[in-house]
């Protein structure tokens, strides 16, 4: 069953598969810490959140700031938190020859640089409610195609952090999966399709809340079994 006395953190709560997670573990009954940057997006999805039975608060705030990551880390201290749902990210598409590394750089600062500096502020309340992290990746990190290289290189480097806290937590009670969801029909996407040129159909993808129920489903799992790696995939 999902943890009902410790909350759940989702980072990229006001939009796409953020949102639909919070919407999906507030109708379980879940208290969730919804960060996003979005402060207006953020208050729609908590009031969604209100109605459907679960609890939440909201913290609007950048997740490159250290000082807001560690305001939020430090808000949760002495309540263990039952998971860690990293869900914010970003994509930018373009070939090498034609993208500045400053783009490498923000893809960094964000999908990989802030899970990494946000889980390690919390690994201590995770370990005080035996909890769990999820890195929501993409396919992106597990095959890179042309033009998709900062976004990949981010997803893979996304990868290679979960791979290793497994291990490094396993010993302390804290389980970690990576979810790697195809295409899915949500903002990021329709941006996607736009960088590529391409007409946005959503119905061709995977609907976001069939990727916060299959992520409910494994927080809801008990321990000692764990789910490493999810894939899904549109049909």
């Amino acid at each position: 069953m999902i943890d009902v006395e410790h909350p759940i953190v989702v980072t990229g709560a006001s939009s796409g598969i953020g949102r639909a997670v919070a919407i999906e573990l507030a109708s379980r009954g879940a208290e969730l810490v919804l960060q996003g940057r979005d402060r207006q997006r953020l208050e729609e999805v908590l009031r969604i959140v209100e109605t459907v039975g679960g609890l939440g608060r909201t913290h609007a705030l950048d997740l490159t700031e250290d000082a807001a990551v560690d305001a939020l880390a430090s808000s949760l201290g002495g309540r263990g938190v039952a998971a860690l749902v990293h869900s914010a990210g970003m994509v930018r598409l373009g070939p090498v020859a034609d993208t500045d590394v400053d783009v490498l750089d923000a893809h960094y600062r964000l999908n990989v640089r802030a899970p990494y500096r946000l889980t390690r502020a919390l690994l201590a309340e995770l370990e005080a409610s035996a909890g769990q992290v999820v890195f929501v990746n993409s396919g992106a990190g597990q095959h890179a195609h042309a033009n998709w290289s900062a976004y990949a290189a981010s997803k893979f480097a996304l990868r290679a952090l979960a791979d290793s806290l497994r291990q490094e937590v396993a010993g302390r009670g804290i389980r970690v999966t990576t979810v790697y969801p195809g295409r899915t029909a949500t903002p990021m996407q329709r941006d996607v399709h736009r960088q590529e040129g391409r007409a946005y159909d959503p119905g061709a993808f995977v609907p976001p809340e069939d990727v916060a129920s299959q992520i409910a489903a494994l927080l809801a799992l008990e321990p000692p079994s764990t789910v490493t790696e999810l894939t899904i995939r549109p049909g």
